[in-house]
């Protein structure tokens, strides 16, 4: 019995390490085949590469807005607080929480969080793509990508679909990968 265990757990952590160099070398494969990577030479961003970033960019803040939206729902539904102060007013404590209300607040805080953690990543790749004369099909497919997989990332999450999370969490990490790779090829020509 614990061969079997072992014998699975070795499995996962191959798939777990071998999980982000599949999703680079689809990112590198995309940016070879398809995207036809330039030398980069700064300028001001092209009409087509600046509108994908504020299309991106937008696609961000509804992100954003709709996680911060549902948590406080799910506050306000739960009858949950988020400081010191508001569970002093209410005349309870964050010890009252009934633990599906503590399961439901803990996930949009990590669905918000992780959101964060992501788009960091994305704004300091696509603002050097924007500067660097990327092809336009790649600026757009990379950050309008990116901007719409967040979308589907937190809908799976906020919704408890595991798989289509993975999808969706995988496509965004494309278009990570994608753009470090596009600057990287670039910056080496």
């Amino acid at each position: 019995m614990q061969s079997e265990e072992l014998k699975r757990q070795r499995k996962f952590t191959a798939i777990i390490v071998g999980y982000p160099f599949a999703l680079i070398a689809i990112a590198m494969a995309l940016n070879g085949l398809w995207f036809g990577v330039e030398p980069l030479v700064p300028s001001l961003p092209a009409g087509r590469v600046l509108l994908a970033l504020v299309v991106s960019a937008g696609l961000l803040l509804a992100n954003h807005t709709w996680l911060m939206t549902s948590t406080e729902l799910t506050r306000l539904r739960h009858k949950t607080f988020a400081t010191p102060e508001e569970w002093a007013a209410s005349g309870t404590r964050p010890s009252d929480m009934p633990d599906i209300a503590r399961a439901e607040v803990d996930r949009r805080h990590n669905a918000h969080r992780n959101a964060t953690e992501n788009t960091v990543f994305f704004a300091i790749l696509a603002g050097i793509m924007a500067i660097v004369s990327p092809s336009a099909i790649a600026a757009q497919i990379w950050m309008i990508g990116f901007g719409v997989a967040r979308l589907g990332y937190s809908f799976a999450y906020l919704r408890g679909k595991d798989d289509l999370r993975g999808i969706f969490m995988s496509a965004s990490l494309i278009c990570l990968y994608g753009m470090a790779g596009y600057l990287l090829i670039g910056a080496m020509l």
